[in-house]
């Protein structure tokens, strides 16, 4: 049940990498061959950007997310507290298989925009900061893309998260 999860630990950052090995494609289509509908990949020649969302764009989140929350779940009260960020925040990369252009649906990238704001009193200034995050310091330091589809359309792979994992040796993650 939602209620029943408890965090039992704690895992060292240099620990993930070796942990999340096994688990790595080299591109979204190895994972597609694979049967998977979840997967992670080490994404190469990333290039994280946004553009602002037009304003009935993010009324119509604002009804999306109104209208999940009415559907009763653990979520509810987040749900219906969510203000839709006022950015596409995207990231075109490289795998194995060639390159790719997605939106970053993820809910992360979203709350560290709102947080960014708050903390850096601009969308500017937490718009520079994410660039920053996203376009120097991960890709130094390491980063896996969580990247699914849907049963429905399977074709169809979105960017679900962006994990911070040290990049602990050369093809660790391979």
């Amino acid at each position: 049940m939602e209620d029943s999860i408890t965090v039992s630990g704690r895992m060292s950052p240099k620990d993930r990498a070796s942990f999340l090995s096994p688990l790595v494609s080299a591109s979204i289509k190895e994972a597609e061959a694979a049967g998977r509908s979840l997967a992670l990949i080490k994404p190469q020649n990333t290039r994280f950007f946004y553009k602002a969302k037009k304003p009935e764009e993010i009324e119509l989140e604002r009804r999306l997310y109104a209208e999940a929350a009415r559907q009763g779940s653990f979520f509810d009260e987040q749900l219906k507290a969510l203000e839709p960020s006022p950015y596409d925040f995207r990231f075109k990369f490289e795998d194995a298989a060639g390159p790719h252009d997605y939106s970053n649906g993820d809910w992360e990238a979203h709350a560290m925009f709102f947080n960014g704001r708050r903390r850096e009193g601009s969308d500017q200034a937490a718009l520079d900061w994410m660039n920053k995050t996203f376009n120097d310091e991960y890709p130094r330091r390491g980063m896996l893309f969580c990247v699914g589809n849907m049963a429905k359309r399977p074709q169809t792979w979105q960017l679900l998260g962006v994990l911070r994992v040290d990049d602990t040796s050369q093809g660790a993650l391979f």
